[in-house]
């Protein structure tokens, strides 16, 4: 608790408004948030490692369990919140060994893989390539200060969320999403549960006998900007009618908006650059698998298992 001026001092140091054109290749806080306090709630359970030079905090490294709020001692996927090197320190000193050390704790606790969101050509990316991490999708980040609907038309199927439909948004995200990225992050239902806990529920969906398309909307308040939240068939005109429904649920919020998608939601990311959206981040989604978990073979009872070589 006593290095937390340091590193929010490190924090503040990098963060830049929103609509500049150049985001801080070293920041991978949230975008809805502005200062550290906003994102290290004390009742959430959190790893954060530091690293010292002459009894100064020159860096830190941030991780949780997915979902968020998870007992650290159960969770078996950790989320790397944030990685940075204070201005002036070496990073390509600094930063492997706290991501080495974050993978040796991971491993310890019995987690099986991390992840984490790096910006395209950030400078710290090479100190996860090092630790063994791979990248297995990309994120564009869209953002407006002033979005705006091109229509009224709703989709066809339109109605809200209800109980019962988390499994049929789990079968529209497996339709959606190329086979090599479900099967790292979700490759099965229990587990995309796991990771969207909070996240999938409310909103409203498009039902045409089967779940097409699922929208969601959050107001800002204060400092946190709109949130549109998305998914979508690649069947025209739904993502076009998904967006613009989606901008009516804002209101008449004089808030910037923003939207994550991946690099196989184009059809979604083009619907949001016509109605005042651009490109404010790209973002490279990589993995590690810290341990495999391996299945207690009971063909093999009592039989002596020796090496095999060659």
């Amino acid at each position: 608790m006593l290095d937390l001026a340091r590193i929010e001092e490190m924090h503040r140091s990098s963060d830049i408004k929103l609509s500049a054109a150049e985001p801080p290749a070293a920041r991978l806080w949230s975008l809805l948030s502005s200062t550290l306090s906003a994102l290290l709630p004390l009742s959430q359970e959190s790893l954060m490692y530091v690293a010292e030079d002459g009894g100064k905090v020159v860096g830190f490294i941030q991780a949780s369990g997915q979902p968020i709020s998870l007992d650290l001692r159960r969770a078996r996927v950790l989320q790397v919140l944030n990685l940075q090197v204070a201005d002036g320190a070496d990073s390509d000193e600094g930063a492997p060994p706290l991501v080495q050390h974050l993978c040796n704790q991971a491993l310890e606790r019995g987690a099986l893989r991390l992840f984490v969101r790096v910006p395209d050509r950030d400078p710290l990316l090479p100190a996860f390539r090092l630790q063994g991490f791979r990248q297995y999708a990309t994120e564009q980040v869209v953002y407006s200060d002033k979005p705006r609907r091109r229509s009224h038309q709703h989709p066809q199927g339109l109605r809200p969320w209800k109980r019962g439909d988390e499994r049929k948004l789990y079968q529209l995200y497996r339709k959606v999403t190329p086979q090599g990225v479900s099967q790292v992050e979700a490759p099965t239902y229990r587990d995309w549960k796991a990771m969207h806990t909070g996240e999938v529920g409310g909103g409203f969906v498009v039902d045409r006998v089967e779940i097409v398309a699922w929208v969601r909307a959050q107001r800002g308040s204060g400092t946190r900007r709109d949130t549109l939240q998305l998914m979508s068939l690649p069947e025209h005109p739904l993502p076009a009618e998904l967006a613009d429904y989606g901008l009516s649920l804002l209101g008449h919020s004089e808030a910037p908006a923003w939207s994550s998608l991946r690099h196989y939601d184009s059809h979604m990311i083009d619907a949001l650059r016509g109605r005042g959206f651009s490109v404010l981040l790209t973002q490279l989604l990589l993995v590690r698998e810290v341990a495999a978990r391996v299945p207690e073979a009971r063909s093999v009872r009592g039989r002596g298992v020796v090496p095999s070589f060659g």
